[in-house]
């Protein structure tokens, strides 16, 4: 094999190493490791990958299922009912849609680096915080804050 046979087979996407290197099937993020190194952002990038995936899906199965039924009941309560369903599904999907918008500024905030730390403060998000709520943009004790002083704001 020549050099330049061997440097094509190596450079198929440099970028894919780079920039996602492959997790081990059973990798979890831990306290241990430097704190938003590679394999954690990617990490996180398919967590929230797969998490827009999924709600896209729902929406799109909710869509068909609206689209099939049909409003045209003869009972007046049958079709209220409906109607009533329908409104319930669609603030769903509107929370969804906005969650969405979450998932892809956390995805924007891993590729510039900024994702895991607190816009407030600028510290470190908690692993923990950020295993449970991906799209996290405060720390803990940030967000406490903020929520106490909303409380306070909104009691005036």
């Amino acid at each position: 094999m020549s050099g330049s046979e061997a440097t094509s087979n190596t450079s198929i996407n440099p970028k894919a190493t780079v920039s996602s290197p492959l997790l081990p099937p059973d990798y979890r993020p831990s306290e241990s490791e430097e704190f938003m190194n590679p394999l954690q952002k990617e990490y996180f990038r398919q967590k929230l990958l797969t998490w827009r995936a999924d709600l896209l899906r729902e929406s799109s199965e909710t869509l068909e299922s609206m689209q099939s039924e049909s409003l045209a009941q003869p009972d007046l309560t049958d079709r209220a009912s409906m109607e009533t369903d329908r409104a319930i599904e669609l603030r769903t999907r509107d929370r969804e849609r906005k969650l969405i918008a979450k998932i892809d500024s956390a995805l924007e905030r891993i590729e510039d680096d900024s994702y895991g730390f607190c816009e407030e403060t600028g510290d470190p998000i908690s692993l923990r915080r950020l295993e449970a709520r991906p799209i996290a943009t405060l720390s803990l004790e940030a967000q406490e804050h903020h929520e106490r002083m909303e409380r306070l704001h909104r009691e005036d």
